[in-house]
């Protein structure tokens, strides 16, 4: 706990000093930031599951508790107004009294339109930060959501302190127990529902706690990149299985896909293979390389097992020059992984938020910016049967390179997605999926 303690005192100090120097140049007082408020259902009494504000749970690591709210300035202790209801119906939060307590001047506040007696004085040169424009409005707070801020704040959140490191590291170690459960329930031949249990069990995370929704497929619902159907009904046959899943820590996510074969086949050879591609393309990672250009060496790499396994009866460089690869491997290499499962910033260039697109030929990748010390993201390459590309291929010249009888006896295990995150430090990868167990 000391340890915490210290690592989080230093991760509020790095917050107060990017608070400060965005402030100071854009002369703003100081920035209020929502934790937000539940959303009720559509004609009904109950509300959603509250997701908190990103930017709260980056000052306050607690991610369950609505009407609460952060006040900066970078140079004073911040704020925290904590929300405390007098509430017979529900169980009212406890008194803060945590790891990282210490490092907030704590007020309470009982009904959440009681919050203007906590702001300060004059609002003309504060900024809100939060989803509920409406109640901004109604506070007369000056700035809302300014984009100068904002982009200061998502640009910077691609560099990691040591407390945010920790923090992904022990949502890898969770998730890990997670994945191990899941693949014992596979080989188990559990239903996708039941292995979905075992999973949270392991990782003692309720659905609504884990930082997405997971992904459970068996056989060939593993070629639906985001498939959350669940089926109880246990399949006649197992051939495959594919799990994307993560775990929470104080709000930080991990982001994981491991992909099984149920016998040791051909296909569990194609895993093998894809899984040394994935470590080689880990192994060029280092600081000043581009996100975008190791993608497209994923590429060359998919197109190597393409042709070595038979599926296209091509030279490598023409599977790639043909954008054949595009078929079997549709999405991008990874993203940023910290707050969010898919993090701000990846594709800016800089505090301002200079956009870099991504290239026409690869419109789903997630991150183009150059790789730095102390980012932290995924790289998940995949090999997928998705029928619809295939449709797709099979309309078009391209189609008298395939080898469709093989693609024919592959449809069956849907695909293959391979996801580790990694910490890029200045000499050296750190691979926290593969260190916890994976």
């Amino acid at each position: 706990m000391e340890q915490l303690n210290t690592l989080f005192a230093q991760h509020i100090s790095e917050l107060n000093s990017r608070a400060k120097t965005i402030l100071g140049r854009e002369n703003i007082d100081s920035v209020i930031i929502h934790s937000g408020q539940a959303h009720r259902q559509f004609l009904d009494d109950m509300d959603y599951p509250f997701k908190v504000n990103p930017h709260f749970k980056a000052w306050v690591p607690v991610t369950d508790n609505p009407h609460c709210w952060v006040i900066v300035d970078g140079i004073n202790k911040p704020t925290l107004v904590f929300y405390r209801p007098v509430d017979f119906w529900h169980k009212v939060p406890d008194e803060p009294n945590d790891f990282w307590t210490e490092q907030f001047n704590i007020v309470y506040l009982k009904k959440p339109d009681q919050i203007a007696d906590f702001l300060p004085s004059s609002l003309e040169r504060v900024a809100y930060i939060g989803e509920h424009i409406e109640v901004a409005e109604v506070l007369n707070i000056g700035l809302l959501n300014p984009e100068e801020l904002i982009s200061y704040f998502h640009y910077h959140r691609a560099y990691k302190t040591d407390y945010e490191m920790y923090c992904l590291r022990q949502a890898n170690i969770v998730a890990a127990l997670g994945h191990q459960a899941a693949k014992a329930a596979f080989l188990a031949k559990k239903s996708e529902y039941s292995i979905q249990m075992d999973y949270l069990k392991a990782t003692q995370h309720t659905e609504n706690e884990v930082p997405y929704g997971n992904i459970v497929a068996l056989n060939e619902n593993g070629s639906i990149l985001h498939y959350t159907m669940l089926e109880q009904k246990v399949p006649s046959v197992f051939s495959s299985f594919l799990i994307d899943a993560g775990a929470s820590c104080h709000g930080y996510a991990s982001d994981i896909t491991r992909t099984y074969s149920f016998k040791e086949d051909e296909f569990s050879e194609l895993i093998d293979a894809l899984d040394n591609k994935q470590l080689t393309i880990i192994d060029t990672i280092k600081p000043g390389v581009n996100y975008v250009d190791l993608h497209i060496a994923m590429h060359v790499m998919i197109a190597e097992l393409l042709a070595e396994f038979n599926f296209v009866k091509l030279p490598v460089n023409e599977i790639v020059s043909k954008k054949i690869t595009s078929t079997f491997f549709p999405h991008g290499l990874g993203h940023f992984l910290g707050l969010q499962v898919h993090d701000m910033g990846g594709f800016m260039s800089d505090e301002r938020g200079t956009h870099i697109s991504a290239p026409d030929v690869h419109p789903f990748l997630r991150c183009t910016r150059t790789i730095e010390a102390r980012q932290v993201m995924t790289i998940e390459p995949g090999l997928y049967f998705i029928e619809s590309l295939l449709a797709d291929l099979k309309a078009t010249d391209n189609a008298q390179y395939i080898n469709w009888d093989k693609v024919e006896q592959f449809k069956k295990f849907g695909g293959i997605r391979i996801e580790d995150n990694i910490i890029v430090h200045q000499g050296h990868v750190e691979n926290m999926t593969r260190d916890a167990g994976l």
